[in-house]
């Protein structure tokens, strides 16, 4: 079945403003008396010359005059009226607009806002909205209202003196010929430059949200600065433009309709003094020339406001035309209770608008089964696709091959709200909108009355924290959340999820960006409020893998290994291997000191060596260093005068590039290092590390490990085959630089 046209913008404004009839209508009549006042006017001017003054009538000229302001006040009372309408129906509109915009914006698939900037977005709201206002409510006063007095004057024109007016008719439409040449350049003009407000405002937002990191690399008068001042100088080049073109239009218009005046004034003059019009008859037609002068003028300096008018609804049209990439089917229905099995069937995805030999695949085959009551671990390096089993079954995506099934349907047969209504899910990064604890928890489940708030609440054990602060559950939550802490926030969000009563329970990276001491805490209390459900949980710390009944482990794209942990560890495969990693460290609760364990050395190949009765005094040798999130760590060019290993935390390593932005080549995390290259060659750091998470790391200086190759020279030798294939395999692959 073919899917409805889209209806263009203009069609969407002239749909909004149908529904106000009446107010139409009043409009319509103002108009009316209005062009019948203007038309009316110079009629009379001429028969006050010709009969009443130069006939010498009296009576006739307080008729005329009476007749006159009777129909003045009758036509400002209706302009009142029309005013009122054209204000009310310019906020229907606008109102009905905004709302199309925002209701797109929510049936918009996660693709579209993962390829769209936030600050993008918002400049339909402001700058594309303020542009179509201005237009809507000028359009009767200023456009519409002036082209019929245009064409009601000329039809009076005629009536006075048909060969002066068939000149003017001759001469009008080259007024038109300037803006209608500069139409197509000045839409462009004004398209560019609105594109290009919304990539600074896109800047301006990205700014203000990061301005912790901002701050804690002193980047706003320096890297952020040149950022927008970049974007500022383009916008002002592409204004200049749009203003310039749009204002040619406009004059270009203006030269011919004085030049017309100018050569009507002369010839009627010329005629009058020939007596073959009356000087009433020169008078009027004059006034009447004025008077479609000005309409015509009026008309012109519409000409830029509806420039920018269109230029704002041809990019807000884009937004309309966009369709979901996830589709709901209509014969799609509700989901019962979850009972029985997810399943992905041979599924494939990957990110790329167009899957190629080439592409990457985010998953690739991969067969999974989680039975109803299951508790399993989703972990794997970075990059691995776990997150991505997570876009699939909360639907955010479709996969490109194979299917995902609940309880033995395909999801994609089943109401998106029905299936996502038996899921709770916490996040990384715990959003709390800026509006009062219980609202942010009833978000959750909008009718869940105040005690199901707080019974969720006490299950997520942020229960006595609320009712101890000096507004309970009516205190507000700041902007993002920013009245809590870290921890606070994860709570409410675990009361959110709860709040649902969810049949499954998705924790994606819930933990990781907490002290350990909370995340500790945390971990207690999914323990305890998981049981009885589903629990699907993604993490890169392996820490919590243990609780789980099964856990399967992913590396780039596929499902390499699945099992409980003793038997995995016992495999000796990838996931023992990333247990190692991460197992040899311990941090305090706090996160303010962290100690490696000896044996753990074994694992680092610069340290591999170190004899066993020397491992507890090297491990002595590394100093506990923590960094928030958003944090340099060292950067591209500097000594490499120390190496680190990550106790906790997580690491992106960045190169920079002589043109575009950053590249970041890889992310590092628990048990991973860097530094080692720069620190066995004496050479500088050949990538920047900036901390995604709040971090711990453990670092070792060059004169501890220059002086541990002066006690055992015997290390030098496996130092210097360790610098050898560390060099040789950055030269094949020049990606995996660490710095």
């Amino acid at each position: 079945m073919k899917a409805a046209r889209e209806p263009d913008a203009v069609a969407r404004l002239w749909r909004h403003a149908a529904g106000a009839r009446g107010l139409l209508g009043i409009i319509a009549a103002g108009m009316v008396l209005d062009l019948a006042l203007e038309a009316g006017m110079p009629l009379a001017l001429k028969f006050l010359i010709d009969q009443a003054v130069l006939g010498g009538d009296p009576g006739l000229l307080v008729a005329i005059t009476a007749g006159l302001g009777g129909a003045a006040l009758v036509v400002v009372a209706m302009k009142f009226a029309r005013d009122y309408g054209v204000a009310r129906i310019s906020a229907q509109v606008l109102s009905g607009l905004r709302t199309d915009l925002f209701s797109q914006l929510q049936r918009l698939s996660h693709e579209f806002h993962a390829r769209h900037s936030v600050g993008g977005l918002l400049n339909h709201f402001s700058g594309n909205l303020a542009a179509v206002e201005r237009a809507v409510a000028e359009a009767i006063p200023v456009g519409l209202l002036p082209t019929l007095e245009a064409v009601v004057s000329a039809v009076v024109l005629f009536s006075l003196e048909w060969r002066l007016a068939a000149l003017a008719v001759v001469v009008w439409p080259l007024s038109l010929v300037g803006p209608a040449l500069l139409a197509a350049r000045a839409t462009r003009a004004s398209r560019d430059r609105r594109g290009e407000e919304a990539r600074l405002l896109a800047v301006v937002q990205e700014n203000l949200l990061a301005q912790t990191l901002v701050r804690a690399l002193t980047l706003g008068e320096t890297v952020e600065r040149a950022r927008f001042e970049v974007r500022n100088r383009s916008l002002t080049l592409r204004s200049v433009r749009s203003s310039f073109l749009s204002s040619l239009g406009e004059r270009s218009g203006g030269v011919t309709i004085l030049l017309l005046q100018i050569l009507v004034l002369g010839l009627g003059a010329w005629m009058a003094s020939r007596h073959r019009i009356t000087v009433g008859t020169l008078a009027a037609f004059q006034t009447v020339l004025l008077n479609v002068s000005n309409s015509l003028a009026c008309v012109t300096q519409y000409y830029p406001t509806a420039i920018s008018a269109a230029g704002a609804l041809r990019q807000m049209q884009e937004l309309f035309a966009e369709r979901p990439k996830v589709d709901e089917l209509a014969a799609a229905d509700g989901l019962g209770s979850f009972a029985g099995m997810i399943e992905f069937r041979n599924v494939g995805f990957s990110y790329a608008s167009a899957p190629s030999a080439e592409a990457k695949a985010a998953l690739d085959q991969v067969n999974i089964e989680i039975a109803h009551g299951e508790r399993v671990a989703l972990v794997g390096p970075s990059g691995s696709g776990k997150s991505t089993v997570l876009n699939l079954l909360l639907r955010f995506y479709d996969p490109q091959s194979g299917e995902v099934l609940i309880d033995g349907r395909p999801l994609r047969t089943i109401r998106v709200a029905s299936f996502r209504s038996q899921i709770g899910v916490v996040f990384q990064e715990s959003f709390l909108f800026n509006t009062t604890l219980r609202e942010n928890i009833r978000l959750g489940r909008m009718e869940a009355t105040d005690a199901e708030v707080e019974e969720a609440a006490r299950a997520a054990e942020i229960h006595d924290f609320i009712r101890g602060l000096p507004e309970g559950y009516d205190t507000l939550a700041g902007e993002r959340g920013g009245a809590l802490s870290g921890g606070q926030r994860q709570r409410v969000a675990l009361a959110r999820a709860l709040v649902r009563n969810p049949a499954i329970l998705v924790l994606d990276e819930a933990t990781s960006a907490l002290d350990p001491g909370t995340e500790a805490a945390i971990q207690a209390t999914l323990q305890r409020v998981t049981l009885g459900r589903t629990l699907i949980l993604v993490t890169h710390r392996l820490n919590q893998a243990p609780a789980c009944d099964r856990v399967l482990v992913f590396d780039q794209g596929h499902l390499v290994e699945q099992g409980a942990h003793s038997s995995l560890l016992a495999a000796g495969g990838l996931y023992a291997r990333l247990w190692r990693k991460q197992s040899g460290f311990v941090v305090s609760p706090q996160g303010d000191y962290a100690e490696i364990s000896p044996d753990h050395l074994t694992t680092l190949p610069i340290l591999s060596q170190v004899p066993q009765g020397l491992r507890t005094e090297v491990v002595r040798w590394f100093v506990t260093e923590r960094h928030p999130a958003g944090h340099v760590v060292c950067r591209e060019g500097d000594p490499g005068d120390r190496f680190y290993v990550i106790a906790r935390g997580r690491v992106e390593v960045i190169r920079s590039q002589t043109e575009g932005p950053e590249l970041c080549l890889k992310v590092l995390d628990d048990g991973d290092y860097f530094g080692e290259i720069a620190l066995l060659t004496h050479s500088p750091r050949t990538a920047t590390i900036r901390t995604r998470t709040d971090c711990v790391l453990m670092s070792l200086g060059r004169d501890q490990f220059e002086a541990l190759l002066h006690r055992f020279p015997e290390l030098h030798a496996a130092v210097a085959g360790v610098s050898r294939a560390r060099l040789d395999e950055l030269a094949r692959n020049p990606h995996l630089h660490a710095s």
